[in-house]
């Protein structure tokens, strides 16, 4: 099968490595010249591919020409430039998607689309997505620029805070203080599972619809990162009680039951 990765970051060319090694022909895309080795080095066929809001700089059509299934797994970057309009970037894809006839459409979103609240709900793939937020809201636009086309299937894949090799929150948070929500459920996800999420949902040829990847486990965020930062010889965060913990639960039983999914890795 042909298979292009629109994003070769820390997730996407793990993906890619893994594809090829089940003789796949995988094209990884990359935004930065520098890094084209390295999709090369992966057994990839490297492109250079970057979205704007008025076009796309990089040989498109060659990177999708032929492909069976394209896996779209780029930041949206809305958080480090809340003036970014992803939705744009997106539209200018959309095109280039539809005269290529590929089959499969596999997006990667987040489960940053459900609102945090005080009651901590529990949010399944039916449940309504935070309109108060812009990240949220252009996050879930995205998602219907996929779903609602009829030129092709697409699959919606909402991961929880990733981690593994090499990423994990607790570097980030050890010896931090006044973090805030410490009652919070944590809502993670293991590298691992998100591969082999992706590998389910390409073997569903017919899919339209969002799918939650959440490990099943929900400590709170201040039991759990102290036991990471203990576990890891890490100096504890200290966490901020003053105010009430906003957050929320998601769950993965669509993925579970339907697919017959099972995670593999623990957070």
């Amino acid at each position: 099968m042909k298979i292009a990765i629109l994003g070769c970051g820390w997730l996407g060319l793990e993906l890619g490595k893994r594809l090829r090694e089940q003789n796949h022909e995988v094209r990884g895309s990359v935004t930065r010249h520098e890094r084209m080795q390295e999709v090369r080095a992966a057994g990839l066929v490297p492109y250079s591919i970057k979205l704007y809001e008025k076009g796309i700089q990089g040989d498109i059509r060659s990177f999708l020409s032929g492909v069976n299934t394209l896996i779209i797994d780029i930041p949206p970057g809305l958080r480090k430039n809340p003036e970014v309009n992803f939705v744009k970037k997106i539209k200018k894809l959309i095109p280039y998607i539809e005269k290529s006839y590929l089959q499969k459409v596999i997006f990667t979103s987040s489960t940053s689309v459900y609102e945090d609240t005080l009651d901590f709900p529990t949010y399944d793939e039916n449940a309504e997505t935070d309109n108060s937020n812009d990240i949220s809201v252009q996050l879930r636009n995205t998602e219907l620029l996929f779903l609602n086309n009829e030129h092709f299937s697409a699959s919606i894949l909402r991961f929880g805070g990733l981690i593994g090799p090499e990423r994990h929150p607790v570097k980030y948070l050890s010896g931090k203080t006044g973090i805030k929500d410490p009652e919070a459920p944590v809502n993670l996800v293991h590298q691992e599972d998100c591969i082999k999420a992706v590998f389910k949902l390409m073997d569903k040829e017919k899919d339209n619809s969002v799918w939650n990847v959440v490990y099943p486990e929900h400590p709170t965020k201040e039991e759990y990162y102290s036991a990471i930062a203990k576990k890891r010889n890490l100096e504890s965060p200290e966490f901020d009680h003053s105010q009430p913990s906003k957050g929320k639960k998601i769950s993965s039983e669509k993925l579970i039951k339907e697919l017959k999914f099972e995670f593999s890795t623990p957070v």
